[in-house]
């Protein structure tokens, strides 16, 4: 596996391959590496001829107040992995690398990031998009590999893709959880012993309100404080948000309709992590 630190180490390598007629396959992370992330790279190697993956934590994407500075960091754990999962190429530059001067475009983010995550984190996926056009003109992919575990960032990406016309295919990979049904995360190990065993009922909340549109229950405010009624009774955590919306639109919807697809997203606030879940429902049954 090479590791590389430059723009240019990483353009000659690409070079090459393209050269060659090889297919890229693309997953870019911010490092802490998990089994989810690992399932994107092992997605990648079955799809691709060469896979590259970067780890960079992206300082524009976080808000002030937020946990840049104490974003779990390990490269030394992460090369290994990497390599275990079968990635070609890591790519590990610093921010001055991919920031060595301030933009000279206002790159902001307009559709899908009025709700959830994006409407408690005024531009955050401006500075997603920022990171992802620099990645994507770099590595030049045919595929990207992103979770669903953050849906609005997929659909964020969809229309930064559709957009401006990159030749991706962007694939998504359902989200990879634990035992438990706890989503894989990165922050997760910010978690108490308690806190870890409740976050675990976050899933229990998502799957009891998949039950009840499966059972027929079409109003989306009854299915919504059913959740939320769940984490508060199982909980210590502090809900910041429950909403529902069409998928990937993220259109609000006030009753389940049998054509096309919704999400169910979460985001609970403990003591020093903010987790996330969600669930995409096909409602063509």
């Amino acid at each position: 596996m090479n590791v590389v630190t430059s723009r240019r180490e990483l353009a000659s390598l690409v070079f090459e391959n393209k050269k060659q007629g090889k297919s890229i396959g693309f997953v870019p992370t911010m490092g802490y590496l998990h089994e989810g992330h690992l399932t994107l790279a092992k997605a990648a190697r079955e799809q691709n001829d060469l896979v590259v993956m970067s780890i960079f934590v992206n300082p524009l994407q976080f808000g002030p107040g937020e946990d840049f500075e104490s974003y779990p960091r390990d490269t030394e754990r992460d090369t290994a992995l990497a390599e275990s999962a079968g990635v070609d190429c890591l790519f590990i530059p610093s921010v001055e690398e991919m920031y060595p001067n301030p933009l000279s475009l206002d790159i902001k983010v307009i559709e899908r990031v009025d709700v959830l995550c994006g409407k408690k984190r005024p531009g955050h996926f401006d500075g997603v998009a920022a990171v992802l056009i620099k990645l994507f003109n770099l590595v030049m992919p045919n595929r990207a590999y992103f979770g669903l575990k953050d849906a609005q960032q997929v659909a964020v990406i969809h229309g930064i893709v559709d957009d401006l016309f990159f030749p991706i295919e962007i694939v998504e990979i359902p989200t990879v959880r634990e035992e438990d049904g706890l989503a894989k995360s990165s922050r997760n190990v910010r978690l108490s012993e308690k806190e870890r065993k409740d976050a675990s009922e976050l899933y229990q909340a998502l799957k009891k309100a998949q039950e009840a549109v499966a059972e027929g229950e079409k109003s989306t405010a009854k299915i919504e404080e059913l959740v939320k009624s769940h984490i508060s009774m199982s909980t210590n955590g502090k809900i910041d948000y429950v909403e529902i919306y069409a998928y990937p639109s993220l259109k609000p919807i006030d009753f389940f309709d049998i054509r096309g697809k919704a999400i169910i997203a979460i985001a609970v606030q403990f003591e020093k992590a903010r987790l996330i879940d969600n669930l995409i429902l096909n409602m063509d049954f």
